[in-house]
């Protein structure tokens, strides 16, 4: 696959996965290791993306870290999305033993509105790549 086929289509799936976010806002239904792993999925989908747009190979992991380590060289403003790498335990980890009580409640509006500019700016430059 090319890089941009892969790019659109893990921009396609993040997509699904802000869809899925944007009906999670009532913490009585869904749990915040549900939530929380959503969020997750979505930035290491667009994380993926523009590490494929940028022609760069990545590693089979959900470490956002990691992601984010690679991405910064090739696209520094990627530095300012730092914040979502505090997701990366969601990927498995709280999956299955609940999320720190330490942690506190996420705030799910914040944390989605990151996840949506993370996504319009993955979009942006799938779509100047598209048509250059």
């Amino acid at each position: 696959m090319s890089d941009h086929k892969c790019a659109r289509a893990l921009v396609e799936a993040a997509e699904r996965d802000v869809s899925a976010l944007r009906g999670m806002g009532d913490d009585t239904v869904f749990a915040d290791e549900i939530v929380g792993f959503h969020i997750q999925q979505a930035a290491e989908k667009l994380f993926e993306a523009w590490l494929a747009l940028a022609g760069r190979l990545y590693p089979p992991t959900h470490d956002l870290n990691e992601l984010l380590a690679l991405l910064k060289p090739c696209q520094p403003d990627a530095a300012g999305f730092v914040e979502l790498t505090d997701y990366t335990p969601y990927a498995v980890q709280f999956r299955y033993t609940g999320a720190d009580a330490d942690a506190g409640p996420l705030d799910r509006d914040a944390t989605l509105n990151q996840v949506k500019i993370l996504l319009k700016r993955v979009r942006r430059q799938l779509t100047e790549e598209t048509e250059g």
